[in-house]
C-alpha cells in the first residue's frame, strides 16, 4: 500500500512488524504511536494496527503500521495482512538468541508473502537489557549487511530510537515512490545504493553505510 495522491500532499504507506513473541512488537508500535509502554502487554492476538502522521520533506506522511502476531499457530491468520505492504520492521530481542536465529525465517515470510521490493530494517530491541546480551551489535549489523536491511537497536522501555527506527523506513519508502521506481526492477539496486544502519548502543553513537 504505496499512494501518491494527485495533490501530492498526504501518502499511506502500510508497515508490518513481525518477528517472534515477546520480542517487544507492540511496545515499539505503542511507543511510536502514543508514546506509551505497558510493561504487562499481552501477547498480541492476530493483527493489530495504528496510524502515524509524519511530515517528510513538508507532506504528509500516514504510516499505516501493523503489528502482527508472532506465535506460530496465528501465522496463518497474519500472513493477508503482509498484502499491499511496503516496509516492514523485523524484530529480535537481544538478550534471547533464539529470537535472533529466526529472523531468516521471518525474511523468508516477507519475500513469499509480498509482491514487492520493500524497506526493511532489522530491530535489535531491548538494548536496555545490555547486562543479559545474547546477540552482539556487530552479528545484529553482520546479518542487515548480508540480507541488504537497514538496522537498529532499540528499546520500547526508554524509548531509544524507537522513533528513528520508523521514521527511517517511512523516508525509505517515499524517497523510493517519489523517485517512481518502488515497483520497479531497479528498486533494490537504487536502495542497496542509498542504504544507511544507525545503530545506537548505550552511550555509543555510530552510524554505518551497509551498501553491498
Amino acid at each position: 500500500m504505496a499512494e501518491e495522491p494527485e495533490t501530492g500532499e498526504e501518502y499511506l504507506f502500510k508497515i508490518v512488524v513481525i518477528g517472534d513473541s515477546a520480542v517487544g512488537k507492540s511496545n515499539l508500535l505503542s511507543r511510536f504511536a502514543r508514546d506509551e509502554f505497558d510493561a504487562h502487554s499481552k501477547a498480541t492476538i492476530g493483527v493489530e494496527f495504528q496510524t502515524q502522521v509524519v511530515d517528510i520533506d513538508g507532506k504528509e506522511v500516514k504510516a499505516q503500521v501493523w503489528d502482527t502476531a508472532g506465535q506460530e499457530r496465528f501465522r496463518a491468520v497474519t500472513s493477508a495482512y503482509y498484502r499491499g505492504a511496503v516496509g516492514a520492521l523485523i524484530v529480535y530481542d537481544i538478550s534471547r538468541r533464539t529470537t535472533f536465529e529466526s529472523i531468516k525465517r521471518w525474511l523468508g515470510e516477507l519475500n513469499t508473502h509480498c509482491d514487492t521490493a520493500m524497506a526493511t530494517m532489522l530491530v535489535g530491541n531491548k538494548s536496555d537489557l545490555e547486562n543479559i546480551r545474547e546477540v552482539s551489535v556487530e552479528e545484529g549489523k553482520s546479518l542487515a549487511e548480508e540480507e541488504e536491511l537497514f538496522f537498529i537497536e532499540t528499546s520500547a522501555l526508554d524509548s531509544t530510537n524507537v522513533t528513528t527506527a520508523f521514521e527511517t523506513v517511512i523516508r525509505a519508502i517515499y524517497d523510493n515512490v517519489r523517485r517512481k521506481v518502488l515497483n520497479s526492477d531497479s528498486y533494490k539496486s537504487e536502495v542497496s545504493l542509498n542504504r544507511v544502519s544507525l545503530v545506537k548502543d548505550g552511550n555509543t553513537k555510530q552510524s554505518y553505510c551497509c551498501s553491498k
